[in-house]
């Protein structure tokens, strides 16, 4: 394989990479408990936490490490959650034949 070959190949992986990145963004996975909701993307950024009147019950109470513990357990759950998501579609990719099989393409 000449320079020119290598290169235009580079480019291709480039490419793939950028739509891999990108695919991955879409996934999201959800994780509930206590009253706390947090939505997570496969780049393990958070998308939406949503906190329902009734868990701020603990803060009332004057005891707000208990819900801070709960809205870091939720948190945590959503990101482990999305990491398997990502995970098990990079693996279903690799089987289908490469990364040019990621996410039905």
């Amino acid at each position: 394989m000449g320079m020119f070959d290598q290169i235009k190949e580079a480019m291709k992986m480039r490419g793939e990479m950028k739509r891999i990145e990108a695919e991955i963004k879409k996934i999201t996975a959800e994780y509930s408990n206590g009253g706390i909701t947090v939505v997570a993307r496969g780049d393990f950024t958070v998308d939406r936490i949503a906190i329902d009147p009734s868990a701020y019950d603990e803060v009332k109470k004057g005891k707000p490490a208990r819900f801070e513990t709960m809205l870091i357990n939720v948190l945590n759950g959503a990101i482990k959650k999305v990491r398997e998501t990502t995970q098990q579609e990079m693996a279903k990719a690799m089987q289908n034949g490469g990364a040019g099989g990621l996410f039905g393409k």
